[in-house]
């Protein structure tokens, strides 16, 4: 994080991103109470932007711009990735090979480990309650199932 910046309160996934932003998904109102409930501003990375924009545009084109909206309240931060993070991505995606584990949940657990944050907002709960921070540590997820 950059100096002088307000230390995030946890991370962000693309499912709760996608579901904040559409009101009609299964899983607004419960990662709606939990966002609020949060202390902001939460991180992200890029891949998980990515991954967001490309799931809301098959979703409905008409979320492009809510999601654009949301992004840019300043609720949500983006966590760098650089090329001296790549070889921590690539052994946790080895790590996790049976799940599988995509680029973008990689990301957001070396985040995690990283900046030493063990909150997620996220609706993948199989997956980030099989993935650990560090050795052993869980995550917290929110919005509980």
């Amino acid at each position: 994080m950059r100096a002088g910046s307000v230390r995030p309160g946890g991370l962000i996934d693309t499912g709760a991103l996608l579901a904040l932003v559409d009101a009609g998904d299964r899983w607004h109102s419960p990662c709606r109470l939990a966002f609020e409930g949060s202390r902001l501003p939460l991180l992200t990375t890029s891949a998980v932007l990515t991954e967001t924009f490309h799931h809301a545009m098959r979703r409905r084109r008409d979320l492009r711009q809510p999601t654009w909206n949301f992004v840019r309240l300043g609720s949500i931060v983006l966590a760098p990735i650089t090329d001296a993070d790549l070889p921590a991505l690539e052994a946790l995606m080895h790590r996790y090979a049976d799940r599988p584990m995509d680029f973008a949940d990689a990301t957001l657990v070396h985040v995690a480990q990283r900046e030493g944050l063990r909150s997620i907002l996220t609706i993948d709960h199989a997956d980030f309650e099989t993935y650990r921070i560090g050795r052993n540590a869980k995550f917290r997820i929110l919005p509980a199932r």
